[in-house]
């Protein structure tokens, strides 16, 4: 096979390189990761020239290269770029570069097939983070008809190459109220692959694919990073052949899970895979973390200014929609400092638990004989913002919609399967089931003068088909993914200052396909702060804080029956976009007096939590958690230690603050306005009592290096540190 080097593109941002190779028949990644440098021709000349490896025993009888697009073609063995056939045939593709576009941090490459008659365009930008986002056109030539068969695209995976030194996987699963739980294991030989199969994410989402140097933590060690920014169903791999991938060790890989037949690709027709967003980083999980809040703040439509304080009906007054006590729950919450009162489910016609009315999103006449104006103009009164919880995408079969039309349901022509949540997904791909949501939802936005929609999902896509005639039905899960992204488009056009929440049980939708049209997502339907701890430290393993709701909830927890103190809920709702989930109406004059103290914290402290860096430290007791925020310009941070269940050991010893400069040199004091925890000890460190009365000086080299000592706390108690640098 001829091989030659026509020119290498490197593209470089944030201390990172990407160096691709411009050669005949197909382009090849010479190196990802850590930044080269400004490199000439000659250097560039060099990398390539040390870019093949071996010829080894039993093996093709070219050194193994892995391309842009992997194939059977390249001598490679796993996991194509991609897979499909034409009426059975055309399934060994053989691509070969037609073109390429460089520019100084995107790089496009244009790649003909005649074995499969497709046309690839393959683009790679990396952003001003760091951060590499890959997307593939798989287009079929408008003239390429002469069969009359479509070509079946089965799947389109991206994949990257990374060292041989990268040995550890790490990813995420989780349920209902615990989500994002990581799991680590060694890289094996063969194939470790996440299929989601829910047409969402789902609670237990990859969330991110990370293969590292083994014992990478959260602030040190060499790591790659994934995250495919897609909410349908979903396909993620880390991959280890025996004789590698060309001279790299591994490759790490995603794209969409698509059911077969779902794209069939007539002449003119393309697909478009998601993106696929690559990361590297030299200081662990925390640099990774950096770069996607890097990117996402750096985005046209970020939320701009404070994140409002928000307080959700849900748990106050679950169905109970009486106006008097929603409006002294209005009242209250202006008092104690809210900035968003969002109504939550049981508002529209028929709702009065969760079996029927689900698709019919008119206002329910004989709860609101009034409508809902008399709560809105309260809210907008107090100076608050209105918000209101829908969920479009679904319907009771006890509804008018289901009633009217039942062809709007998303299942087989043969019949619905089990309901969950007692519910069905509404069709979007349908055209009158699409506009009718849209009217609908612009109608309540429009009239009540609604600043934000908690948009909610609480079902699996299971069987999800679109009805065809003579029961010809056809995998749904694409289009409908797209419908969703085209409604929450549409919406936001015609009310630009709308905000948009993403919840799906909780923390079911959590990617950044959604996030591109939404504003923040609820992590976890679980306010338990035993339970949110860890939720919400992963969840910001991608998020910013400002992007992630972070409620207090009621003293006895909704969802775990666990019994928490104010303390521990306060200081674990702060880090995040903050709210309230609970009844104030219930709620003694003290306690709704710590709560404006707290309200007034957060107020004080959301510039930091929402524009600094999120640090994470490594500890050897999963007992106790440090986390923080430290400004961008280290000016200052603020540190929670947490506590949530008792350890063998009876004290952490001396524990880093993360992020702070040894070179530096501090104020540290103890907030108390979430109440201070209760201690497991008699008394001390030393340091830490002068804490609590004023600010204590100390060296960064004693804050960063050498640590410092933190006082033992019972279980479900947490502690807030603030931060000053002096110098």
């Amino acid at each position: 096979m001829t091989r030659t080097t026509a020119r290498i593109a490197h593209l470089r941002a944030a201390g990172v390189s990407f160096v691709v190779e411009l050669c005949d028949p197909l382009p090849r990644v010479l190196h990802w990761g850590a930044d080269l440098g400004e490199r000439g021709a000659d250097d560039l000349a060099a990398l390539s020239a040390t870019a093949d490896g071996a010829v080894l025993n039993s093996a093709p009888d070219v050194p193994r290269r892995f391309t842009v697009w992997p194939t059977e073609a390249d001598g490679w063995s796993g996991t194509p770029a991609h897979e499909g056939h034409r009426g059975g045939t055309g399934t060994t593709p053989r691509p070969r570069l037609a073109g390429a576009d460089v520019g100084e941090r995107e790089l496009t490459l244009r790649l003909d097939d005649e074995v499969s008659g497709l046309a690839l365009t393959l683009v790679y930008r990396l952003d001003a983070a760091g951060v590499l986002g890959v997307t593939t056109e798989v287009a079929r030539p408008a003239g390429d008809g002469a069969d009359g068969a479509p070509y079946d695209l089965a799947a389109v995976t991206t994949l990257l190459p990374v060292p041989a030194r990268a040995t550890e996987v790490l990813d995420f699963t989780g349920k209902w109220c615990r989500e994002r739980v990581p799991q680590r294991a060694a890289l094996a030989h063969g194939s470790h692959v996440r299929s989601v199969r829910r047409g969402r994410p789902g609670l237990e989402a990859p969330y991110l694919l990370a293969l590292g140097v083994p014992g990478f933590g959260f602030r040190d060690g060499e790591v790659w990073g994934l995250h495919v920014a897609w909410s349908g169903d979903q396909r993620w791999l880390a991959e280890r052949l025996p004789e590698g991938a060309g001279v790299h060790g591994a490759v790490l890989g995603g794209g969409e899970l698509l059911a077969p037949g779902e794209i069939r690709l007539a002449p003119g027709e393309s697909y478009t895979s998601p993106e696929s967003l690559f990361t590297w980083s030299d200081r662990g999980l925390d640099g990774l973390a950096d770069r996607f809040h890097d990117r996402l703040r750096a985005r046209p439509g970020h939320p701009a200014g404070p994140r409002p304080l928000t307080l959700n009906t849900w748990e106050a007054v679950y169905f109970d929609h009486r106006i008097e006590r929603l409006l002294e729950l209005a009242d209250l919450a202006a008092d104690v400092g809210v900035e968003r009162l969002v109504l939550d489910d049981g508002w529209f016609a028929g709702r009065r638990d969760d079996t029927a009315g689900l698709g019919d999103w008119t206002v329910d006449e004989e709860v609101w004989p009034d409508g809902l104006g008399p709560l809105a103009d309260r809210v907008h009164g107090h100076g608050m913002q209105f918000g209101l919880w829908v969920e479009p995408e679904m319907a009771n079969l006890d509804s008018r919609l289901a009633r009217e039309h039942p062809e709007w349901l998303l299942g087989p022509s043969a019949g619905l399967g089990p309901s969950m949540r007692h519910q069905y997904a509404v069709n979007l791909g349908h055209p009158d089931a699409w506009a009718y949501l849209l009217g609908a939802l612009d109608t309540i936005v429009t009239r009540y003068a609604v600043d934000y929609l908690k948009w909610d999902y609480n079902r699996d896509l299971l069987e999800a088909v679109h009805r065809g005639a003579g029961g010809r039905d056809r995998p749904g899960v694409h289009a409908q993914t797209e419908a969703l992204y085209r409604l929450l488009d549409t919406l936001r056009q015609r009310h630009p200052g709308l905000e948009i929440e993403s919840c799906s049980s909780g923390g079911g939708r959590v990617d950044l396909g959604i996030l591109a049209r939404t504003d923040r997502v609820w992590a976890s339907d679980c306010n338990d702060p035993v339970e949110r701890q860890a939720i919400q430290r992963w969840t910001a393993q991608v998020l910013p804080p400002e992007l992630i709701g972070t409620h207090v909830g009621a003293p006895v927890a909704h969802t775990t029956g666990r019994t928490t103190d104010a303390s521990f809920r306060l200081a674990t709702a702060l880090f995040g976009h903050a709210g309230i989930e609970d009844d104030l109406t219930a709620r003694d004059a003290g306690e709704r007096a710590a709560l404006t103290r707290w309200a007034a914290l957060y107020k004080e402290k959301r510039p930091l939590l929402h524009g600094g860096r999120t640090v994470r430290a490594d500890l050897p007791d999963d007992a106790v958690l440090l986390h923080g925020v430290v400004a961008r310009d280290g000016s200052e941070a603020l540190y929670c230690w947490a506590r949530v269940a008792t350890s063998a050991d009876a004290q952490a010893g001396r524990v880093l603050l993360p992020g702070l400069d040894a070179a530096g040199r501090y104020r540290v004091r103890v907030r108390d306005e979430p109440g201070l925890p209760r201690l497991h000890q008699v008394s001390g460190p030393a340091w830490f009592a002068a804490a609590l009365d004023g600010w204590v000086t100390l060296p960064g080299a004693v804050l960063a290096t050498a640590g410092v000592p933190l006082p033992t706390l019972a279980p479900g108690q947490a502690l807030l540190l603030d931060v000053v640098r002096t110098d």
